[in-house]
């Protein structure tokens, strides 16, 4: 076997689908197979084994446990289950027998410290020690096809669980359930109820299916024992086929070195006269709370927020710090940062001096159609092609600095009028 098809074996082994990437690629190139006859032990109760067995091919038996059930079916081993012992289990706990011609793969013991990892994504380093945007779509393995993720208190909000993080974090604990030679290609996400900032998401997958090329997860966020999100993502293994592409990106676009941060866009408005004083003084008492995310604007606006425009924008966007070496992470990024300033845009025709408008996403589409590099410059294309009956409806597309086209998103949301606050009296 080549190191693909081991690593493409490897990560259907549950044990192991939440290791990093680059551990699963260590681990591929460390294991060696083991070849036995039926009726054969592999491993005998007490001895020391030789580290942590994968079963690639035929059926095995632990034997040595009580015979109450005469068929005990979880005591029968087969293709991607896994026994052994490592450096902190001196010894086997039972006899594992051969049943049919069987073929292991074994990681030596010396080697099991490999399954433990302070990030789901870097082997090497914690995710306190990784971008924002990284420890954000960090989730803690619960068991199988079950993590916990978590609102960090210092990333922006808006008093609920920011969207694109629901999306994010929902993609990564599906991606952590699938082979790592598959990537996704398409998701669809809705909104159901409004989430909690200060109480941890329960994400649960469901592996609705998985083939030799496609698989497709379920994904529901779960608090306060409701689901409050849910996602079907779809992924699929990388193959050479057909290539074209019709949409190119916008033309004398200002590159986003050249461009102000939002940070320093911030700092000039402050100080800008052609804005309302009452702007000014709002923006300035408000706490600034920086996203993970570097955004620069193609065509910077001098209005406030009610003020009309057309229902289209362009921006440049890029993960702060560097992100570790794994597309799944890439793509995760992608998916948090599509519910970014996204469904305002069809607001921009219709915004006047008064107007107050409370919004909440219902449903989001997204389809990844290249490689891509989070933490590089994508630009952002986004624009309304209608709204109606209090729905807007936005599209996208997502361009890499050399004009492939990397993803297309769509969403509609809600939009509500806020009541007008209570008249204070002067007197």
């Amino acid at each position: 076997m080549n190191t693909e098809s081991v690593m493409e074996f490897l990560s259907g082994v549950s044990l192991l689908q939440s290791l990093p990437r680059s551990s699963l690629l260590k681990i591929a190139l460390l294991v060696t197979p083991l070849y036995f006859g039926p009726g054969e032990h592999v491993v005998r109760e007490g001895d020391a084994g030789l580290g942590i067995y994968f079963i690639l091919e035929g059926e095995a038996e632990v034997s040595s446990v009580s015979d109450v059930d005469e068929n005990r079916p979880e005591f029968i081993l087969k293709r991607h289950d896994y026994f052994g012992c490592g450096m902190e289990v001196p010894s086997a706990h039972a006899d594992v027998i051969a049943l049919t011609k069987l073929t292991c793969l074994v990681l030596p013991r010396e080697h099991s410290n490999l399954l433990q990892t302070r990030s789901i994504w870097n082997a090497d380093q914690a995710s306190e020690a990784c971008s924002v945007v990284e420890q954000i779509l960090h989730l803690e393995p619960v068991e199988a096809n079950i993590f916990k993720g978590i609102t960090l208190p210092d990333t922006p909000n808006f008093g609920k669980v920011f969207g694109g993080q629901f999306i994010g974090q929902a993609l990564a604990a599906a991606s952590k359930t699938v082979d790592c030679l598959k990537n996704v290609h398409s998701l669809h996400a809705y909104f159901i109820l409004i989430g909690d900032l200060d109480i941890p998401i329960i994400y649960q997958v469901d592996r609705v299916r998985d083939g030799k090329s496609f698989a497709t997860r379920r994904v529901e966020a779960i608090q306060k024992g409701k689901v409050v999100f849910s996602l079907l993502a779809s992924f699929q293994k990388d193959e050479q086929s057909f290539d074209h592409q019709l949409p190119t990106m916008p033309t004398c676009l200002p590159d986003p070195e050249t461009l102000l941060s939002m940070e320093e866009l911030r700092d000039r408005r402050l100080t800008d006269p052609r804005l309302p004083k009452t702007y000014r003084t709002k923006v300035a008492s408000k706490e600034f709370v920086p996203w993970p995310i570097d955004i620069r604007f193609c065509e910077p606006s001098t209005g406030t927020n009610m003020t009309k425009s057309p229902p289209r924008l362009r921006f440049w966007f890029r993960a702060k710090g560097k992100l570790s070496d794994d597309q799944a992470l890439h793509r995760c990024v992608l998916a948090y940062i599509s519910d970014l300033i996204f469904l305002q845009v069809s607001l921009n025709p219709h915004r006047r001096q008064g107007l107050r408008m409370a919004s909440i996403s219902l449903d989001h589409a997204l389809w990844f159609h290249r490689p891509c590099k989070a933490d590089d410059w994508i630009l952002f294309n986004i624009e309304s092609p209608t709204a109606y009956s209090g729905r807007g409806f936005v599209s996208a597309q997502m361009f890499d600095r050399k004009g492939q086209l990397v993803a297309s998103v769509y969403q509609e949301g809600v939009f509500r009028k806020k009541p007008d606050p209570p008249t204070v009296s002067k007197l």
